[in-house]
């Protein structure tokens, strides 16, 4: 009996998931309506959510349920696999500000984010998590202050129509790597942000 050899294949390279884009409050108790900015890269809800839990988890205790507003998804899963255990998610128009994203974690808390369209230009992106972040910011909701960045800069950041090259781009068919932003060493300090990934 004779066997065939065939020679090993390649193990595939394992492909690194880009990093969250967010900036959260790490002044302790919130001072305003915003705990952060969260900038996904696509509006991909079950594509973006579990990085983002991923990354909450650890620092705000396991998160179970996420609302969104459905005017700017397009599908919004009921449930997200995140690490070992399942978010619940839903939608609610009225209560949950467009631009907003309200997350809770089973007895320890609620947060809320104001969301940066994925196709918002790095610059306005960067202004808007600065001050959603910001802890001696004044008391907007996500959209007024979208809406006072827009006023203040002439910069739309909702692009409501995109040309089919940006639109694939936008909606995860390629991403951008922004630099990372550099580490500091040692605790944050009262007043600082947390800033993951840009």
């Amino acid at each position: 009996m004779s066997a065939t050899l065939h020679p090993t294949l390649p193990h595939p390279e394992p492909v690194a998931t880009p990093a969250t884009r967010l900036a959260l409050r790490t002044d302790g108790a919130s001072h305003g309506l915003l705990d952060g900015a969260w900038w996904p890269r696509s509006r991909d809800l079950l594509s973006e959510l579990p990085a983002l839990t991923h990354v909450l988890d650890p620092l705000w205790g396991r998160i179970t349920r996420i609302a969104v507003n459905p005017r700017y998804w397009p599908v919004i899963p009921r449930k997200v696999p995140v690490a070992g255990h399942i978010v619940k998610v839903g939608w609610f128009t009225p209560e949950i500000d467009p631009h907003g994203l309200l997350l809770l974690s089973y007895g320890t808390g609620r947060w809320d984010l104001l969301i940066i369209p994925p196709e918002t230009g790095a610059e306005s992106a960067a202004r808007l998590m600065a001050a959603a972040s910001h802890c001696d910011g004044p008391p907007l909701t996500a959209s007024a202050l979208i809406a006072a960045d827009e006023a203040r800069h002439g910069v739309t950041s909702t692009a409501e129509s995109l040309d089919l090259d940006e639109a694939w781009e936008y909606e995860g068919g390629a991403w951008t790597v922004f630099a990372a932003a550099p580490h500091q060493p040692g605790p944050p300090s009262r007043r600082s942000r947390l800033i993951v990934g840009m």
